[in-house]
């Protein structure tokens, strides 16, 4: 039997406020409320305009390994989305890779206002939050959020394998790129590819670039990760990646 009223909207995992690294995942889920009528097909739910397919997987498993804190939206990215500024007219999509969302074309001011008060703001504030128990405990978190592409675009095969997107702060994304050309796979590593980094508003732009944080964001592939053992092996990768970068040698 269906609950009346949906979960909280931000699932937040445990980790050591201390161990210097907070984890996102922004598009973790293509769950949408009972009240919430978006008028999209079913099928539409499973593909990448609802959610990232994997990324909540990886962000959870890569979480475990290194103890650190995470915060993953419990809300399909076709409500909101909250790795846009409030601004950005892809907020609230009206239509996203062909699909049409009906229950979108005719959102008004106060209907955005009332989404982002439900699930945006809550969202937000768990980052706030996870950031302020970091520098509580003396380590102002690096931040890296985790997203999914799609293996195509447009009828095009996309060459890479994961990227790492940033703003003009390399500090964190430079030694991630470095890293993942190493890999013994022989990885085709995306440098600000399959997207540019520095989207004005979006989740690092609010929460690590406003604060001078270090940070990167990480695309992998989606159908490298759509199963429970790429979702484990590229959360192993990414650990062995960022444990020396948390915690150089002395």
């Amino acid at each position: 039997m269906p609950v009346p009223h949906p979960p909280h909207p931000v699932e937040t995992v445990p980790g050591d406020p201390a161990c210097g690294l907070l984890l996102v995942c922004d598009h973790a889920s293509n769950f949408v409320p009972e009240d919430i009528v978006l008028g999209v097909p079913e099928a539409e739910f499973g593909r990448h305009i609802a959610y990232d397919i994997g990324a909540a997987g990886v962000t959870r498993a890569l979480a475990r390994h290194l103890g650190a804190p995470a915060i993953l939206t419990r809300f399909s990215r076709l409500i909101i989305d909250p790795n846009r500024g409030r601004a950005d007219p892809t907020l609230v999509m009206r239509l996203s890779d062909g699909a049409v969302v009906p229950g979108n074309a005719r959102i008004d001011e106060a209907g955005k206002a009332e989404r982002v008060a439900r699930f945006y703001e809550p969202f937000d504030r768990a980052i706030d939050a996870a950031v302020a128990a970091g520098e509580a405990a003396g380590a102002a978190p690096v931040l890296v959020t985790i997203h999914s592409f799609t293996p195509y675009w447009r009828g095009v095969a996309r060459p890479w394998q994961v990227g790492i997107l940033y703003d003009r702060d390399d500090r964190l994304s430079a030694p991630l790129i470095a890293g993942l050309k190493a890999d013994p796979a022989g990885l085709t590593v995306g440098d600000n590819e399959p997207y540019g980094g520095g989207l004005p508003g979006d989740t690092i732009d609010r929460h690590a670039t406003a604060r001078g944080l270090p940070n990167a964001l990480v695309e992998i592939r989606q159908d490298l990760i759509a199963g429970e053992a790429g979702q484990a092996e590229w959360a192993e990768r990414f650990a062995k990646l960022l444990r020396p970068i948390l915690r150089p040698a002395a």
